[in-house]
């Protein structure tokens, strides 16, 4: 997966970040923030007040970022404290994550419009089967295409104990995706 487009901004050196900086960012990765936020679990109705309380965060620490760093897994990490703290609530500890936003295509093919819809489907069970803990490190190495290094620093998690929870991820996201087509019926 393709990294983010680099800001068209830059911290001086000795000089905190400004708020242009931070219309930049929101302008360039709120979709990707959004987008987080729904694969860490949080429903639809849930995520623009989600998303902005998660660009407050950023603002407030802007200035101690430092621009030469990846800033998606910067940003994933306030996602994901957020989206765990919102999770934890006991209103939403046993709301179960049903609906799934429809997609408007515009491929004048409806039979590959169903299969993506199918997919997706098939992905998002495959992410509500994973802890949080191992969602979350799955979603940046896999979907997001980031490094480890940079992911255990963003989670601030041991660099190991990021490989774990991969590790585990995938063979329980593998796990579920089979069970699913199994009782589908498919190979």
């Amino acid at each position: 997966m393709a990294r983010s487009p680099p800001l068209q901004v830059a911290a001086s050196a000795g000089v905190g970040a400004s708020p242009r900086d931070f219309d930049a960012i929101f302008a360039q990765e709120f979709s990707y923030v959004w987008r987080t936020l729904g694969r860490l679990g949080i429903r639809e109705p849930d995520r623009e007040d989600l998303a902005n309380e998660v660009f407050f965060q950023v603002y407030r620490r802007l200035p101690t970022f430092d621009f030469e760093r990846p800033l998606r897994p910067w940003l994933f990490a306030f996602a994901f404290r957020i989206a765990s703290g919102h999770r934890r609530l006991a209103r939403n500890r046993f709301e179960q994550s049903v609906e799934l936003s429809e997609v408007v295509d515009g491929a004048p093919c409806a039979d590959e419009s169903m299969e993506r819809r199918e997919s997706q489907e098939l992905v998002d069970r495959g992410l509500e089967s994973l802890e949080l803990d191992q969602r979350a490190v799955f979603v940046l190495f896999e979907i997001d295409g980031c490094a480890m290094p940079e992911i255990a620093t963003a989670l601030a998690i041991p660099l190991n104990t990021g490989y774990s929870r991969l590790r585990l991820a995938r063979a329980r996201f593998a796990a579920t995706v089979r069970r699913i087509k199994l009782q589908q019926g498919e190979s």
